[in-house]
């Protein structure tokens, strides 16, 4: 599908913008996210730069959204068909919820009106293509919509509004049946050959138990939203979202040393995702039922995210530079065409 721009077209930055898949949108979400992180660890200054890189990397992609909604409606439609236009979900709502806990609600819920708007849009088109033996952007789905419960949580809490609290149930709840949904299509054989990607298997479980932990410090603002029971089966639900979380990290982390993969791609901001998604949650759990112990294995996790980040940062920029220089297809366009093939 032409986007317009060939290989040899002579405006370099185009033509290389042009390949950028949709994937590309977990950068702004691993941004986002280690953001997140690093305030709730106390490192504002970190965490307000690592803001405002989000915050650019998200207008830039979403200019591109809309350029192709508007302008090449075809390819606009083959893109939003992959599993990673489920990151344009994902990153707005990570984007609001780093802005409520910056205190800004109105925007946190602009974004998250925006999410919710596109949510169904990109998850039927995404799921209509699902198949079997897919690659761990699979899991998107989930991701896409816990992102919805983390900041109708956070957003909730913020101004004391009990009906987005109930209302974020639902995605937290459909979030963990398309976890399972998406479990039995993802390919294993992704944990020793994935190019990134196959870590939201993981990622998917640490935004799932950071919903259950934004519900829980939801209820304890004062707020009356469930009885006793119910708040014990959603403190029990979320210890034990991430307790699975932590024993993907670790299965995956030992496969990354089992089987090497150094090169550069950009589907390894899939992998800096959960990194930082897993210290979020974590650090979250842990304040939330009052488990000290947990907050230095959390802030631990937050740096190995952070050094994760910087390396990925380092390879985009470096291909960045080679891609202007000789605008050809690179891996990110490889990842486009593999993942719609599927």
């Amino acid at each position: 599908m032409s986007s317009g721009t060939s290989p040899t077209s002579p405006y370099p930055l185009r033509a290389w913008w042009a390949q950028r898949p949709p994937a590309a949108g977990a950068a702004v979400m691993a941004t986002g996210i280690v953001s997140v992180a690093l305030h709730l660890t106390g490192h504002e200054i970190l965490s307000r730069i690592a803001l405002v890189l989000a915050c650019a990397a998200w207008l830039t992609l979403a200019a591109n959204f809309v350029y192709l909604l508007l302008v090449e409606r075809a390819q606009w439609l083959t893109r939003a068909g992959t599993p990673g236009a489920l990151t344009a979900v994902a990153a707005t709502t990570v984007l609001g919820t780093r802005f409520s806990l910056l205190d800004r609600p109105v925007l946190a819920a602009a974004l998250l009106a925006l999410a919710a708007l596109l949510w169904p849009v990109l998850l039927l088109l995404v799921v209509r293509h699902w198949g079997r033996r897919m690659p761990g952007a699979v899991f998107l789905g989930c991701v896409a919509t816990e992102g919805l419960a983390v900041l109708g949580a956070t957003l909730a809490a913020a101004t004391t509004t009990p009906w987005l609290a109930h209302a974020s149930l639902v995605p937290f709840w459909l979030g963990i049946v398309l976890y399972l949904v998406a479990l039995f299509r993802f390919d294993l054989r992704q944990v020793a050959r994935g190019s990134g990607d196959h870590w939201v298997a993981g990622g998917a479980l640490a935004i799932s138990a950071l919903a259950g932990a934004k519900l829980l410090a939801a209820a304890g603002t004062g707020m009356y939203l469930w009885n006793d029971d119910d708040y014990a089966v959603l403190h029990d639900v979320t210890v034990f979202l991430l307790a699975l979380d932590l024993a993907w990290y670790a299965v995956l982390l030992a496969a990354e040393i089992a089987w090497p993969r150094v090169r550069y791609d950009v589907r390894r901001w899939s992998t800096v995702f959960p990194l930082g998604m897993t210290a979020a949650a974590t650090l979250s759990v842990a304040a939330v039922i009052d488990v000290p112990w947990l907050e230095a294995p959390g802030q631990a996790l937050l740096w190995i995210a952070v050094a994760a980040w910087l390396v990925v940062a380092a390879g985009a920029v470096a291909q960045a530079r080679a891609g202007l220089r000789s605008p050809a297809p690179d891996m990110g366009t490889a990842a486009l065409r593999s993942t719609a093939r599927r």
